[in-house]
């Protein structure tokens, strides 16, 4: 039975069934949910492999990358083939009018990089993009529409990374992705019910947007099968011209047209602006924690930076003497959290622009004096920003993103994190695909308490991210690891949390993706609900926690390397799977 066939049976009972085949291994029967209608958690089952790893959101985008390892190509390659089908089967969440923070590990030669395919303002923005009426608008009215369109960064990433680290032709990496567009894709249960639930006004609003996801007036359903020509056009037109076929020609003028030409919020995105644009070589940052070294992406995203400042201020706590996922050891991350945030929110903002003090974020003195903040037996309250010279603001994110881990049967690692921004983000499509509507990552107003605000809207700059990939070694500089989720803001919880779960309390990876929830953003806690961990909301309520007992929706996915074994991992809040071989 091939993929189609299989996913249409499976979608059709509210399943993912990742069947055990020639491509896969242990790889067990999962129910497929949403989120946001949970009651508990779902497990899946830890999947190991001998060789290569691809652990991503949806079956149809793993078999994929499965199947370029399996003709000889490199992690990276696998990365670009499951990338190009998530735009075709999770379009709410990436694909190539969206960016990408790529964390690539070169087994060979011990080396680790990263690639920054993050948005870009137009050249003619200005610190009022989102101002109306002499004022910000809200978050709400700024996110539909072509004003909040950034320069799309993904596949100028994807092909810079391509040139140094694939090893099967450029073409060749889109060949499943095109398939599937034009003979069609089951639609899953998630895809379906983010329509169904109208998250994003704009998809109605928009007539391209509406026609493709609103076929006569109703949503797509769950088992529908659902092509897509013009999607296939556009990955043909790039797979045989490379990025020139995205930001030249006539794909860049449709999407310049779109942006321009906007029912609503048109935007300022310029045929210059795609021309221009240019994705870059960032290098990673790392710290130790315990016996690892935990390496993250680095700014203009705050998902490294935070993650591993948090890790860092709970180093000495020592949480492997806590139970897994014990209140007590919850409430310690939840303060180092609060005081991670505090700086971020702060500080971090793109380094072409502001001077971060990422440096003296990290380093042993700072993090000691804002360690003896942190109180065992009270929450803290609204942590305020340790003190540098910078400036300050707060923007909003959503919770709308995917993930990818992968290994190669040569040990390279891939730790990738790709997002539109909001669900469907700007509602903008063209091409077949959805435009990002990553510039209402910046904060509005240019200013706070009379102070420049880091994180401002400026032309041609990169809006702050919260994305997290991670990968992760031992002492000895060996890959152990590569995890990575959506979950806008709530990434760097996850992901934290994960690590914790990995490290501290020697969980398998799948274990540890399946912990019950806990998030704290410098505001109130949030606790997973329907979880065993939702009846320990007055544990924290005594300890002076704000608690939220609410659905937390992440995405993780990874793999983590147990003797000369890849173990995989997939979160069973959503439709992703882990296949090896």
């Amino acid at each position: 039975m091939n993929v189609c066939k299989l996913l249409s049976v499976c979608f059709s009972s509210m399943l993912i069934i990742a069947c055990t085949h020639s491509s896969t291994v242990e790889i067990s029967q999962v129910e497929a949910r949403d989120p946001e209608a949970a009651t508990g958690i779902k497990h899946k089952k830890l999947v190991t492999a001998e060789h290569a790893m691809v652990v991503a959101a949806n079956p149809y985008a793993v078999e994929a990358g499965l199947k370029v390892l399996k003709l000889g190509g490199s992690a990276f390659d696998a990365a670009i083939a499951v990338q190009m089908v998530l735009t075709l089967v999770e379009p709410q969440s990436s694909g190539i009018g969206g960016g990408a923070f790529i964390l690539h590990w070169d087994e060979k030669h011990k080396k680790l990089t990263g690639i920054d395919g993050r948005e870009t303002a137009p050249a003619t923005a200005t610190s009022e993009l989102f101002f109306e009426n002499g004022s910000p608008v809200s978050w709400h009215q700024a996110v539909v529409g072509g004003r909040s369109v950034g320069v799309p960064g993904l596949i100028a990433a994807l092909e810079l990374g391509h040139k140094k680290y694939g090893r099967l032709p450029w073409k060749s990496l889109f060949k499943s992705a095109i398939d599937l567009s034009i003979q069609g894709f089951v639609v899953s249960p998630r895809l379906a019910s983010l329509l169904e639930k109208k998250l994003n006004p704009g998809v109605e609003t928009l007539a391209a947007s509406q026609a493709y996801f609103y076929p006569n007036g109703r949503a797509l359903t769950a088992g529908q099968v659902k092509t897509n020509l013009a999607l296939a056009a556009s990955l043909r037109l790039i797979a045989e011209q490379g990025s020139e076929g995205f930001y030249q020609g006539q794909l860049a003028a449709q999407i310049v047209d779109a942006v321009q030409n906007s029912l609503v919020a048109p935007g300022l995105l310029s045929m210059n602006d795609l021309t221009s644009y240019q994705a870059k070589w960032r290098e990673p940052i790392c710290q130790t924690y315990h016996s690892y070294n935990v390496c993250g992406f680095a700014p203009p995203t705050s998902g490294g930076t935070t993650v591993l400042s948090t890790l860092k201020l709970l180093e000495p706590f020592n949480l492997a003497d806590f139970s897994a996922n014990s209140p007590a050891a919850l409430h310690l991350l939840s303060q180092a959290w609060r005081l991670s945030f505090a700086d971020r929110n702060h500080y971090l903002a793109d380094p072409d622009f502001v001077d971060v003090p990422v440096e003296q974020l990290l380093s042993d003195e700072y993090l000691h004096a804002r360690r003896q903040l942190i109180n065992q037996d009270s929450d803290m309250g609204l942590a305020q920003a340790g003190l540098f010279d910078a400036s300050a603001g707060l923007s909003h994110q959503q919770p709308s993103t995917t993930h990818i881990s992968i290994v190669d049967q040569w040990g390279n690692a891939v730790s990738m994190t790709s997002s539109i921004e909001m669900a469907f983000g700007s509602a903008v499509m063209v091409g077949g695909f959805l435009l990002n509507n990553q510039l209402t990552d910046f904060s509005f107003a240019a200013e706070k308490s009379g102070e420049l605000v880091a994180n401002r809207v400026e032309a041609n700059k990169r809006p702050r991210s919260s994305m997290a990939p991670t990968l992760v070694f031992d002492q000895h500089n060996n890959f152990k690891g590569a995890i990575g989720s959506p979950g806008g803001a709530r990434i760097i919880n996850y992901v934290s949390q994960t690590l914790v779960g990995l490290i501290d309390w020697r969980l398998d990876i799948q274990s540890a993706i399946d912990l019950a929830k806990i998030t704290n953003l410098n505001g109130s806690t949030a606790i997973e609900k329907g979880t065993d961990l939702a009846a320990q909301a007055d544990y924290f309520s005594d300890l002076g926690h704000k608690v939220v007992v609410r659905d937390l929706n992440s995405g993780l996915h990874g793999i983590w390397l147990e003797g000369s074994k890849l173990t995989g991992g997939a979160d069973p809040r959503r439709e992703g799977v882990a296949m090896g071989y």
